[in-house]
């Protein structure tokens, strides 16, 4: 019997591409919405599942940003044949986003059985909402909004993408929100902050999207249910990505704070109370 049904799949789909880029952490809401469902998720074929259905999502950035990731690889592709286009910005922001997305790849392979073990508890994920929400609000008071996407440098790039890690151990911190306040703490403004979020995601997210395939489709999850949960998170992260777009633009993110620590708040509740097991 499959560990997840294509009405359960739908399910995780929305949240998935509700969360996965809002600063709220769409690992835990996942973990919270399996727990409320029953299902096992500690299971391996659950946790490949989770990582697949991402890839879904990722791929609403790739279709939402299109032009721009043509430019990016066309600067990359012209750089890499013609040294006199190696001082284009494109060219060197697409190298910075490769750098970056190499310091959680070693951390999430050395890291995997502490990341799929004890770091998958409900407990850590309460812990992690409420204390990402500290970083995030102790982020908008710190920024200073001063440098646009044009001014970012590789320093930037290397210290936003490492901030990726804290998201990879602790799920519930958020890997948004921790690489949006890590780019406001730089001095990027809200717009430039949010753009390289989406575009150090690509690789890392899709990485281990494939990577976890083979686990999500060989155990208890059918492939109707990985292929449903999928298109679904896809329809929905792409009109997420439009509206985060145009919130950022006149909002702060210190509404998503005050959500987070409701959620931790609410999910201890339930741990406390027995209504999900950690």
């Amino acid at each position: 019997m499959s560990a997840i049904g294509v009405g359960q799949a739908v399910i995780l789909g929305v949240v998935e591409g509700v969360t996965e880029f809002l600063p709220v952490s769409s690992t835990g809401h996942l973990k919270m919405a399996e727990g409320l469902m029953n299902i096992p998720v500690d299971d391996k074929a659950v946790v490949g599942f989770t990582a697949v259905i991402q890839v879904g999502a990722i791929a609403a950035v790739f279709v939402y940003f299109f032009r721009d990731i043509v430019r990016f690889v066309g600067a990359w592709l012209r750089g890499l044949g013609d040294r006199g286009a190696r001082d284009n910005h494109d060219y060197r922001f697409t190298w910075w986003v490769i750098y970056a997305t190499l310091p959680i790849v070693v951390v999430g392979l050395a890291a995997k059985p502490l990341i799929d073990g004890p770091l998958a508890s409900l407990w850590v994920v309460a812990l992690s909402l409420i204390g990402g929400s500290v970083v995030m609000w102790c982020a908008e008071q710190m920024a200073r909004f001063k440098r646009g996407e044009s001014e970012v440098t590789l320093k930037d790039a290397m210290v936003v993408g490492c901030s990726q890690i804290l998201a990879l151990l602790f799920p519930g911190f958020s890997r948004s929100g921790a690489t949006i306040s890590t780019a406001l703490v730089r001095d990027l403004d809200r717009m430039a902050a949010t753009r390289l979020s989406f575009f150090l995601g690509l690789p890392a997210l899709t990485g281990a999207g494939l990577y976890e395939l083979k686990d999500a489709t060989s155990g208890g999850v059918g492939v109707p249910a990985v292929a449903v949960g999928t298109l679904v998170s896809f329809v929905v992260a792409y009109a997420s990505i439009a509206w985060l777009l145009r919130f950022i633009a006149r909002h702060s993110f210190n509404s998503f704070v005050v959500y987070r620590i409701v959620a931790g708040v609410v999910l201890i509740g339930l741990l406390t109370t027995g209504v999900l097991d950690a």
